[in-house]
């Protein structure tokens, strides 16, 4: 009988106390944990990364004259700039060392690639001379990057009105303007017209085009941000039929849509200017009645 029904297992030993091997397996096991940051935190740093890999890239298909497939990466890292920062804000992971990389990643984006790009496409005929204003924009990029970062950490808290408004020409749109030769060469390309891609690609263009956009770098020229920029309501409408039709001019014809880009955001400045200093003579005006 004992054989077929056997009894309950080996009871508790003989002070009344149950086998360790028993509480070890009666034990709830728990799941290890890793120290470090979170993955959403990583996410904006990996964001930066992927822009930098696409301004090396860049980097590359100028070597190889691939120039239309070199402006293509800049703009990548440029769209990828734009997103990273309100990532890491978003996401509540912004860090040192991730602005630290930004910045690092701005400067091969956005003043070594184009410079390189550049001279391999119009300014290498000049040989040492042409590398004058490489650079110079590279260095200016560098420059305008370093007080921006000096900027957040030790400069003075910025006024209310100008919030919106950054000191000299961003990083992003200083590389697409001093790509604009390059546009247009691109354009002149497709479009069959060796005479215009000849004038465009003249080095005395390019060098005029990159020693301009180095001095907007470091400018103190107040330009508009767009972070908190108020569309009124009658004007959303029409802003968007023009953003739309803007993104089907840059699907039918994308060089010249970048080139006509690049002049808009330039014909804005005047603008900007005006309208920094409408708001610093209101916010003056206030402060001297309240006084």
């Amino acid at each position: 009988m004992n054989e077929l029904f056997p009894g309950p297992g080996p009871g508790p030993g003989p002070h009344g106390r149950v086998p360790r091997r028993r509480l070890r397996r009666l034990r709830a096991r728990t799941r290890p944990r890793f120290k470090g940051p979170s993955f959403n935190r990583v996410i904006p740093n990996i964001m930066t990364l992927l822009g930098l890999c696409a301004g090396l890239t860049a980097i590359r298909f100028g070597i190889e004259a691939r120039f239309g497939a070199a402006a293509v990466s800049i703009l990548v890292a440029g769209c990828i700039d734009g997103l990273d920062g309100r990532l890491a804000r978003l996401l509540k992971a912004s860090s040192r060392f991730g602005a630290e990389f930004d910045s690092l990643a701005d400067f091969l984006c956005f003043g070594v690639a184009p410079a390189i790009v550049l001279y391999l496409w119009s300014l290498e005929r000049w040989r040492g001379f042409g590398f004058i204003p490489c650079l110079m924009f590279a260095v200016c990029m560098a420059l305008r990057l370093a007080r921006f970062n000096a900027a957040l950490e030790s400069g003075p808290a910025p006024a209310a009105y100008a919030y919106n408004f950054f000191t000299g020409v961003p990083a992003p749109a200083g590389a697409g303007l001093a790509l604009f030769p390059l546009f247009l060469g691109l354009e002149a390309q497709s479009m069959g017209w060796p005479r215009l891609l000849d004038a465009v690609q003249f080095p005395l263009v390019s060098l005029v085009v990159l020693v301009g956009t180095a001095v907007l770098l470091v400018s103190t020229l107040p330009v508009w941000s767009f972070k908190n920029f108020k569309v009124p309501a009658e004007y959303v409408l029409p802003m968007l039929l023009g953003v739309g039709g803007f993104a089907a001019f840059l699907v039918a014809d994308p060089w010249l849509a970048l080139a006509v880009a690049g002049l808009i955001y330039v014909g804005m400045l005047p603008f900007s200017v005006r309208s920094f200093r409408r708001l610093k003579v209101e916010a003056e005006g206030e402060a001297g009645e309240d006084g």
